[in-house]
């Protein structure tokens, strides 16, 4: 295959591993960093511009969110897996194709997915307890959000499509000109023109388009799909191809599954949370703000480590494969080492920045350094896991979500309804558990890998 002469492809097949996958983790990681900020933004224009019921009604769909929109993101992230194999073996019509039956699949579940959800919102809702007070905007905000469902997910693939090619640099700059767009419109449909939450919806909705074409513009000018195709090729472009849509699904719907399985598994623990009070809630809010955020790093290395598996996966280059998940658990380590002192050493410190009661900040005192502790397994998790997709096995890392379930219940079972710590027990419980199995199925399919080649 003659690769494209875009210099933010990145074929990793070749080269110094170690430097690859730092050149894709870094921009990974200041979009993934980039997107907190702008969330914690969005909320504060929500929250002062119109009301704290307003600021609760958004965040009232916060898991419905997370189930959704999380599922058909999955997804596109499942497709991507087969995206970098066959751009690492140098198989371009294989990834034109996938590429192209991949869109229309896109199109047809966003479109399935949007009627079904919108009809049961209401009842999604009601199922959730959401207070009446806030029901109406919860609805009219995510409604919204359920009527843009195919073009997050255009914009997903897109992101994808870029990702598999080694390209982490492009979606970073789509992430803060769709953010910047966000903001911009925030402040004018909900401070300026006055909308209410439909109008924080509609700039949600907005900046994801303008993501969507800033990807597709960059994407039509890569050499690899630039050329002319034939006509017979032109005609499949327009037609379902049974054989790769049935690939597609069976590597990209337990990704999307896993996706889910894990909101269920965070519902589950806020359920036990808030049986503890709202003091609990509290604490366990503010700990868990800054666990997303330093799960963040360890997440970009996974990523990193999905598209680098994968496209020696395509090649072939299984001892290339070892050597790169080895230097990505360095990595790992290295970067989670501060932010597990940070954790460890300074809970008070850290809750402060959040919370004014000093009882609350002692129960985040008693929760923080347990999660911190077990970083490192996390950060382990995330590697295996990606390496397992990248490797084009989708099916056991969606088995490991649902042993993460398993285990959250049952610690929470046992010690979580009697104490806070308990809780925070049973949350990194799941991530040891899931850890250890997807420590064992990558080791086994890399080594039967090695076998077979």
């Amino acid at each position: 295959m003659e690769k494209s002469t875009s210099k933010t492809i990145n074929n990793m097949t070749s080269g110094n591993s170690m430097r690859q996958i730092v050149v894709f983790f870094l921009p990974l990681l200041w979009g993934n960093l980039f997107q907190q900020v702008y969330s914690l933004v969005d909320s504060i224009i929500v929250g002062k511009g119109i009301s704290d019921q307003a600021l609760a009604a958004v965040g009232a769909s916060g898991t419905l969110n997370f189930l959704i929109l999380g599922f058909v993101v999955g997804m596109t992230r499942g497709f991507g897996v087969l995206f970098s194999q066959f751009f690492g073996k140098d198989d371009v019509y294989s990834l034109r194709e996938h590429i192209a039956n991949a869109k229309k699949l896109c199109i047809v579940i966003s479109l399935i997915m949007t009627a079904v959800c919108v009809i049961m919102l209401k009842s999604m809702l009601l199922f959730m307890r959401t207070p009446e007070d806030i029901f109406s905007d919860a609805y009219t905000y995510f409604v919204i959000i359920l009527l843009g469902i195919i073009i997050t997910v255009m914009n997903n693939l897109e992101i994808t499509i870029l990702q598999s090619l080694g390209d982490s640099k492009t979606p970073l700059t789509a992430m803060i000109y769709s953010s910047a767009a966000n903001i911009f419109l925030d402040v004018v449909l909900v401070m300026g023109v006055k909308t209410g939450v439909a109008g924080a919806a509609i700039a949600t909705v907005i900046a994801q388009l303008i993501s969507y074409f800033y990807c597709v513009s960059k994407i039509k000018k890569l050499d690899i799909f630039a050329d002319t195709i034939s006509e017979e090729d032109n005609t499949k472009k327009h037609t379902f191809d049974k054989d790769i849509t049935v690939s597609l699904l069976k590597i990209g719907l337990p990704v999307a599954f896993m996706n889910s399985i894990t909101a269920t598994g965070g519902m589950l623990l806020q359920y036990f949370v808030n049986m503890m009070g709202s003091g609990y809630v509290a604490a366990y809010s503010a700990c868990m703000k800054f666990a997303s955020l330093f799960e963040q790093f360890g997440i970009s290395v996974g990523l990193s480590m999905m598209t680098f598996v994968g496209q020696n996966k395509g090649a072939e280059k299984y001892d290339r494969i070892r050597k790169g998940v080895k230097q990505g658990l360095l990595l790992s380590v290295i970067i989670n080492t501060p932010l597990v002192l940070l954790q460890v050493f300074c809970p008070y410190l850290l809750a402060k920045m959040l919370l004014n009661d000093p009882e609350i900040i002692g129960y985040c005192a008693e929760f923080m350094p347990i999660l911190g502790i077990c970083l490192y397994a996390l950060g382990g998790l995330f590697i295996y896991r990606y390496s397992v997709q990248g490797l084009g096995n989708t099916f056991i890392p969606m088995l490991s979500g649902i042993l993460e379930i398993a285990m959250r219940l049952s610690f929470c079972m046992l010690i979580g309804r009697y104490s806070f710590r308990g809780i925070a027990v049973s949350e990194v419980s799941a991530w040891i558990g899931a850890f250890i199995m997807l420590m064992i199925t990558y080791y086994v399919l890399i080594n039967r890998k090695k076998r077979m080649n």
